[in-house]
C-alpha cells in the first residue's frame, strides 16, 4: 500500500482500480493466497481504524511512539485512565503498532501533519499544515471500505507526489523498514487466514458425506424411506456432524426424529 502511495495510485480515500490491482497482485506474491479486491479493502477500513486509533492516543502527552520498538509507552496509571474510556487500545498496550509510520504515509489525507509522537511529518510535505493543528478526526464515511474510486483532487495529489519524493538515504532506508514491517503484519493477517482455512478444511474432513453412509450402512432397522431421506439430509454439514458424534444406538431415533419433522 505504502508503494501504491509513492506510484500515485491512491485516490481521495482509497486507491484507484490500478492501485488495488497492483495491492493483490503483490498480496498474493507476498502470501501464496488469492484474495479478492473487497478482502482486502476490508482489511484497508481496519487499517485505518487502527490509524485513527493510534493518532488519538498520541495526541496526548502521556502516551509515545517508540519507533525502534513500535510500542507506545506511557505509565501504568496514564493506560489505566486512558482504558476506561478507551477500551480498544487494549491490544495497542501490550503489542504496539509496528507499522505506525507506514500508516501515516498510507493514511497522510486524514489529518497526520506536523510533529507527531514518536516521529515527523514535516510541514512542507503537507500543504496547509500548522505546529497547531487540530488533531485529525476520522468519519464514519472514512472509516468505509467501500471508499470513492474517483480521481484524487488537487491537494492529495500534491500530498502523494511529496511522499513518494524522498530527497535523502536515511529517508529511503527508514521507509525500507516502513514497509519491511508492513508487509510482516499482511504475512501474519495472511497465516493466520491459511490457519483458519485449514482448521476449516480439517472440520470438514472429519464429518464427511462418505463417512456418514457408511455409519449409516451399520445401522439395523433403517427402511429404504429412511435411508434415502437421510441421504439427503447429509448434505448439511451440521446434520453429519450431529449424526456421527451421536452414540451408535441414538442415531436411529435421531433421525426417524429429524426427519418426521415438528408433529
Amino acid at each position: 500500500m505504502v508503494d501504491e502511495v509513492q506510484g500515485g495510485n491512491k485516490q481521495n480515500k482509497s486507491f484507484s482500480k490500478k492501485g488495488w490491482k497492483c495491492i493483490c497482485d503483490e498480496f498474493h506474491k507476498r502470501t501464496g493466497l488469492t484474495w479478492e479486491r473487497e478482502q482486502l479493502k476490508y482489511r484497508y477500513a481496519a487499517l485505518r481504524k487502527l490509524f485513527a486509533t493510534m493518532k488519538l492516543l498520541l495526541d496526548h502527552t502521556d502516551f509515545k511512539w517508540d519507533e525502534t520498538t513500535g510500542l507506545v509507552t506511557a505509565t501504568d496509571e496514564a493506560w489505566d485512565r486512558y482504558m476506561k474510556e478507551h477500551p480498544d487500545v487494549e491490544t495497542i498496550r501490550s503489542t504496539g503498532c509496528p507499522f505506525y509510520k507506514g500508516l501515516s504515509v498510507i493514511f497522510a489525507d486524514s489529518g497526520s501533519r506536523g510533529t507527531d509522537n514518536g516521529f515527523t511529518m514535516h510541514k512542507d510535505r503537507l500543504p496547509g499544515s500548522s505546529s497547531h493543528s487540530q488533531p485529525p478526526t476520522l468519519s464514519q464515511e472514512e472509516l468505509s471500505y467501500s471508499e470513492s474510486e474517483e480521481g484524487p483532487d488537487s491537494n492529495e495529489q500534491e500530498i502523494i507526489q511529496s511522499v513518494s519524493s524522498p530527497t535523502d538515504t536515511g529517508r529511503k532506508k527508514r521507509r525500507k523498514g516502513v514497509d519491511g514491517a508492513i508487509a510482516r503484519a499482511i504475512s501474519e493477517m495472511a497465516a493466520a487466514s491459511r490457519l483458519r482455512a485449514s482448521a476449516v478444511e480439517k472440520c470438514s474432513d472429519k464429518f464427511t458425506i462418505t463417512d456418514c453412509i457408511r455409519a449409516l450402512d451399520k445401522l439395523e432397522g433403517v427402511n429404504d424411506q429412511v435411508y434415502y431421506a437421510t441421504l439427503d439430509l447429509f448434505n448439511n454439514h451440521a446434520a453429519r456432524e450431529i449424526f456421527l458424534c451421536l452414540n451408535v444406538g441414538k442415531r436411529l431415533t435421531w433421525l426417524t426424529g429429524k426427519l418426521s419433522g415438528p408433529p
